[in-house]
């Protein structure tokens, strides 16, 4: 038999597979850190009331954090941050913020403090058809001059 006749239909349903599986591929984002900030977490946030715990793997030390939001807008309602020597903060926070934009920087320390997890309750405003909001938490480097 040729070999012609028996590689074609393979190629075409490889073709096919090719055809089907590369539109669901993600393509990876690029972060863009400003300098002296670095990048804690990310977070997809449901619409119906969502807790997360975030557990900060970083031994640096902080002076506060700052979240983005993108995508959709999002509402936080409330936030802990505990830190490594067992002290909780519970800022005032019930804010929207718009897809796009930072939430207003959270001072905790000028000394700066080393963050062991931080605990969030938020959900994403809007249709649930044009998909989740992601939240990107920063943290501002102690000793880092502005």
């Amino acid at each position: 038999m040729n070999m012609r006749l028996l590689l074609k239909p393979a190629c075409l349903i490889l073709t096919a597979i090719l055809i089907i599986a590369l539109p669901s591929c993600k393509s990876s984002k690029t972060i863009a850190v400003e300098e002296g900030w670095e990048l804690l977490a990310e977070r997809k946030v449901n619409f119906v009331r969502d807790k997360d715990e975030i557990d900060v793997t970083s031994t640096s030390q902080f002076t506060g954090i700052q979240f983005q939001v993108q995508d959709r807008d999002v509402r936080i309602s409330d936030l802990k941050i505990y830190f490594d020597n067992g002290d909780k903060l519970e800022p005032a926070l019930d804010e929207v913020i718009t897809a796009g934009q930072k939430s207003r920087y959270i001072e905790f320390s000028r000394e700066g403090r080393i963050i062991d997890k931080m605990e969030f309750k938020y959900r994403t405003t809007g249709s649930v058809l044009k998909g989740r909001a992601s939240v990107l938490v920063f943290g501002r480097r102690f000793g880092y001059r502005f």
